[in-house]
């Protein structure tokens, strides 16, 4: 028997060599081979466009997304060189490069590798959408608004167009008419904003032609219409009215009755705000200094009193008015001038209150303050219902001619009776001549 060493070795040698069975090649007549039935594997070409590139770092993946999605980054889009094309002829190939001419077969021979890289390249070139906006200018939505929103009209208030905004229920809108127009227009100089202090003096040489009520009315319309507060000071050395006719003269007497006088004795102590509240009265939104009462000490305020009182208003109030009194040469005159940045000048339609007013302005101009008489506005208030023999356009051509603005007050017995003033029970002509008056004085703070 064979050793069995010698059967392991032998088999070792079989499995080393050649193999056990040997199977059949199926070869087809042409000579092609067939992998259906062969013991031979098929020959399998690797795609080197699929290996990763040796410079790129590799990339580890834990997952078949991960791969794929790998795999998609990897892909690059194919590279479509821009199509060139040499010159039609060689009067327009550009100096210093080859011209390309085509064969007998009329084929055009490829370029060779060292030709020069100077061709020019014929590109059709297209605005892409960015370029289009980076070239348009940008519009601005701050200064021009009305590029992205339709302005809206104002509404009509009263009259046939204010009727028929009511009825179609805003449908139609045919703006507000001119009367509304210029009484918006007076709003909006009324309420003008102002860079510091301004103070008005309202003064006359004859007692008892308005010069009380338009300072009381216009304080009033200049509550209205501002945004802030206005005060006015009783600076009359002859017991003034001036809160009396703001406030009437029993709500003044259930008051504290606090005078410029207090002020100027506790002047030293205000501080605040809140600290000169106390001695002033309120008329609304119309701050007050009531003038002293007491025959005695109300021809004490000097112009150096006043001067201290303007600059602590001038710390809290944009706007003040100073209802001065009768004449122009009384003791705190002087400061009042001094301080003033416009005048109103009270008339009468009398043929007397029209001679005084002008000798106010003449005095003016002769005495230093020519700007003053030459920017002042002169009211004329007819407060006691002149009869027709009374030429008022005589009169008012008379004054019109040495001041920036006249404005008349028509005759309303609110005015006329020397009480209460109050913007609710005036008439619409008279509410109408205090706001012209207000925003003439407001166009004089430069």
């Amino acid at each position: 028997m064979p050793d069995p060493a010698d059967q392991n070795a032998r088999a070792h040698a079989e499995d080393a060599g050649q193999p056990k069975r040997r199977r059949r090649d199926l070869r087809r007549a042409d000579g092609e081979m067939t992998d259906v039935r062969t013991g031979t594997m098929p020959a399998v070409t690797p795609n080197t466009s699929n290996q990763p590139d040796p410079s790129q770092p590799a990339t580890t993946r834990t997952s078949w997304a991960e791969a794929a999605a790998a795999a998609d980054e990897a892909k690059q889009k194919p590279h479509v060189p821009a199509p060139t094309r040499a010159p039609a002829s060689a009067e327009q190939a550009t100096p210093g490069t080859t011209s390309l001419q085509p064969d007998a077969a009329g084929q055009v021979p490829s370029m060779p590798s060292d030709a020069p890289s100077d061709i020019p390249v014929f590109r059709r070139s297209r605005p892409t959408v960015a370029d289009t906006i980076s070239d348009s200018p940008m519009p601005d939505f701050i200064s021009s608004p009305g590029l992205f929103v339709r302005e809206q009209k104002p509404r009509p208030v009263g009259g046939f167009r204010g009727a028929i905004y009511k009825l179609t229920g805003g449908a139609w809108n045919l703006g507000p008419g001119a009367k509304q127009r210029q009484e918006d227009e007076l709003a909006r100089r009324i309420s003008r904003q102002l860079q510091g202090s301004y103070n008005t003096a309202v003064l006359s040489l004859k007692g008892g032609i308005g010069k009380t009520s338009t300072t009381v009315g216009v304080g009033l319309t200049l509550a209205a219409y501002r945004g802030d507060a206005p005060c006015a000071i009783d600076a009359n050395p002859d017991s003034g009215d001036l809160v009396e006719r703001a406030l009437g003269e029993g709500i003044y007497q259930q008051s504290s009755p606090r005078t410029i006088t207090d002020l100027l004795k506790n002047i030293e102590s205000v501080d605040s705000l809140t600290a000169l509240a106390q001695y002033m009265h309120h008329a609304g939104r119309l701050h007050l200094i009531a003038g002293e009462q007491d025959p005695e000490v109300s021809d004490s305020l000097t112009a150096e009193e006043y001067l201290r009182i303007r600059r602590l208003v001038s710390s809290y109030y944009s706007v003040a008015l100073t209802d001065c009194g009768t004449g122009v040469t009384h003791n705190a005159m002087s400061g009042i001038l001094q301080s003033a940045d416009n005048l109103v000048i009270a008339a009468g339609y009398a043929v007397s209150g029209a001679k005084r007013a002008r000798s106010t302005l003449h005095w003016l101009a002769s005495h230093g303050y020519e700007d003053l008489a030459r920017n002042a506005i002169v009211v004329i208030t007819d407060k006691d219902e002149v009869s027709s023999r009374v030429d008022k356009d005589a009169i008012e051509e008379h004054l019109a001619g040495i001041c920036r603005e006249l404005i008349a007050v028509p005759h309303d017995r609110g005015v006329a009776d020397g009480d209460l003033v109050t913007l609710d029970v005036l008439k619409p002509e008279t509410r109408r001549a205090y706001k012209e008056i207000a925003a003439a004085i407001v166009d004089g703070y430069r």
